[in-house]
């Protein structure tokens, strides 16, 4: 095991063009820490100058407390898995996991043993005589991660391994790779544009935008307490439903109005926000989750001022809810921030062809409701769970 530290450095290219920035991050022995972000946020050439793979412009790799940014990448003591795989087409599964080993002239018994304990730990031992071509895409990377296994190195780097393997197989892969890592108890930095990947895999989380840490916590922190719009926006599946509302102080009870509508804000939500009381007359990038969203009823009473009313765009049934998509009369957050989310999230918009009025949000109803797509809806926000944003810098409105 070993400590990974990444004391602010930077990678900058001959034109100018930094594509990572003053990136400090400490990860301690044995921690799982991904790196994720939209593509191009500097999260792979973080990696690579761990590596050795590029060279640091400015700042500090250390592998237990040893600078490396000198060391050669063979010299590190580290092993990286890659998207692909980079297995040898000509050899065996067993050539191409003992491969490292025989170049550093171990002793041949030494080499079977390591061998054929990653073979175990990875499942792999009926496929030790086929070559690459004949094994199934979950099946090459685990002899990827076999080859780095057998080396026992202080640290694993993994960049996007499971990227090119199909939904299903991925979500299998990563729950093998994140119960491996915890057996063999290897500090790990592991990249991936995969924001499910990394809250589901990771001791920590890292959300780097355009070359800058955002925010660097546990998953559920993360998930909880963002610290900008970008992270908050970046971090859930679906994504946190945004829309511009006004903060209004009625007789010093905080309210936020959408259009003609308002919504009361809990008390609990402003104990913990407190800077929101200064905000009175302002507009605000409002954010809520889905999950907070609700259908009053009889047995999900919700108070009328924190109720909005709209209409059903689209429904999926999913069997443990149902998706409700709606329009929400408010103005869309338009900042750099949900620019780059928008383009990041590309097609991914089940109903981006409808036009609506207001703002599109998403509801997670009861598996028994009976909405359906033109219906008028009554919708229920847990305005505990609202989320506040300073249109102007992003940051997150708390104290």
């Amino acid at each position: 095991m070993a400590e990974v530290v990444l004391d602010k450095i930077t990678k900058r290219y001959e034109n100018g063009f930094e594509a990572v920035t003053d990136l400090s991050l400490d990860i301690g022995d044995g921690e799982f820490l991904v790196l994720v972000g939209p593509s191009g946020c500097g999260k792979s050439t973080a990696l690579r100058m761990v590596a050795g793979l590029e060279e640091i412009s400015d700042g500090e790799v250390r592998i237990d407390g040893e600078r490396v940014n000198e060391r050669p990448s063979r010299d590190r003591d580290i092993a990286m898995v890659f998207q692909s795989y980079a297995l040898y087409p000509h050899m065996s599964v067993a050539d191409n996991i003992s491969f490292g080993l025989k170049l550093r002239k171990m002793p041949k018994d030494e080499i079977k043993r390591r061998v054929d304990a990653a073979a175990r730990t990875l499942g792999l031992e009926e496929l030790m005589d086929r070559r690459p071509k004949m094994l199934s895409g979950g099946q090459r990377q685990r002899v990827a991660m076999g080859r780095a296994i057998v080396r026992n190195p202080r640290a694993f780097l993994m960049d996007e391994p499971l990227s090119n393997l199909d939904a299903k197989l991925r979500v299998q892969m990563r729950s093998d790779i994140a119960a491996l890592q915890r057996e063999l108890n290897v500090t790990t930095v592991y990249v991936t544009h995969d924001q499910v990947e990394a809250m589901t895999m990771g001791d920590r989380v890292a959300v780097m935008r355009k070359g800058l840490l955002q925010q660097v916590d546990d998953p559920q922190v993360l998930y909880d307490e963002p610290d900008n719009l970008f992270v908050g926006g970046f971090i859930g599946s679906p994504p946190m439903n945004l829309a511009e509302g006004t903060i209004v102080d009625r007789d010093g009870k905080l309210a936020v109005a959408f259009g003609d509508q308002q919504l009361t804000i809990g008390d609990e939500a402003i104990a913990a926000r407190p800077a929101l009381r200064g905000y009175a007359d302002k507009t605000v990038a409002v954010g809520v989750r889905s999950e907070d969203l609700s259908e009053p009823g009889p047995r999900n009473p919700v108070p009328e001022d924190q109720q909005i009313r709209s209409t059903a765009l689209l429904t999926e049934a999913l069997g443990s809810e149902i998706v409700v998509h709606f329009s929400m009369p408010a103005s869309a957050v338009r900042t750099e921030d949900t620019k780059e989310l928008e383009q990041d999230a590309g097609s991914a918009d089940a109903i981006q062809s409808i036009e609506v009025q207001g703002t599109k949000f998403v509801a997670s109803f009861s598996p028994r409701s009976r909405v359906r797509p033109g219906d008028d809806v009554v919708i229920g926000i847990d305005t505990t769970r609202l989320y506040f944003f300073d249109l102007e810098t992003g940051a997150a409105i708390r104290t």
